[in-house]
């Protein structure tokens, strides 16, 4: 975690001697950081949109094995196979995501450990606020907290399909909201800034790249389901 955090810490640097204002410096990080991930985010996009496209044939599977555990994940492996899905595909983008996100984080937190700066007094003369916040260091700060929880809340439910806006997926937009206010309220204003500005990098991002590649992906033969004749051996 160490050496990610290290070459974290060694581009924000880079980024800060370019504009000269921490703030600023934050913001173009986190979208760095962002297109950095996008190629991971795409391919967790196309296992999930053929996942999703997958459902219909996967619950007359189990309804018509329920009570054959073996025959039904017999028929299941059979399915992954002939549309050629990997179900480990939609996980691996996001295990591989995480230690750079905290990282990133820990960069954010402590940036003269880091290398960000060269020692605590240049970190403090180079703290000197951004937009209406006097400090990027400062906590207990409510603008951010709701900036966090509401841009979490929106991201939430932009990027959960409509036939997907059940109750439970409500609650989950509900707690990632408030856990977000709640980080960006007690957390360093600096880590506020960047988890906002994430938040609107995705939300950004999925109306120009995910769902046109959403809507592309359901015409093309990367997913290839016909819903119609399912193919179910007795």
């Amino acid at each position: 975690m160490n050496i990610i955090s290290n070459v974290l810490g060694h581009a924000l640097r880079i980024i800060f001697e370019f504009v000269n204002n921490y703030g600023l410096s934050i913001v173009l990080f986190t979208i760095f950081v962002k297109v950095l991930l996008l190629p991971l985010t795409i391919k967790q996009t196309k296992s999930t949109k053929a996942m999703q496209d997958m459902q219909p044939r996967l619950k007359e599977i189990q309804e018509k094995y329920k009570d054959k555990p073996e025959k039904q994940q017999q028929e299941i492996m059979s399915l992954y196979k002939e549309t050629n899905f990997n179900p480990l595909s939609g996980c691996l983008p996001l295990l591989i995501q995480m230690p750079i996100l905290f990282g990133l984080f820990s960069v954010l937190r402590d940036p003269v450990k880091y290398s960000v700066f060269a020692d605590q007094a240049a970190f403090v003369a180079s703290d000197n606020g951004f937009l209406w916040l006097a400090s990027l260091t400062g906590t207990n700060n409510l603008s951010m907290g709701i900036l966090s929880g509401v841009s979490a809340y929106v991201m939430q439910s932009v990027m959960t399909p409509g036939d997907q806006q059940q109750a439970s997926m409500k609650t989950m937009s509900y707690v990632m909201a408030a856990m977000s206010f709640w980080w960006g309220y007690t957390f360093p204003a600096g880590l506020a800034v960047y988890w906002t500005v994430s938040n609107l990098f995705s939300i950004a991002q999925y109306y120009l790249i995910m769902n046109p590649l959403k809507a592309k992906l359901a015409n093309s033969k990367e997913v290839v389901i016909d819903e119609k004749k399912p193919r179910i051996k007795k």
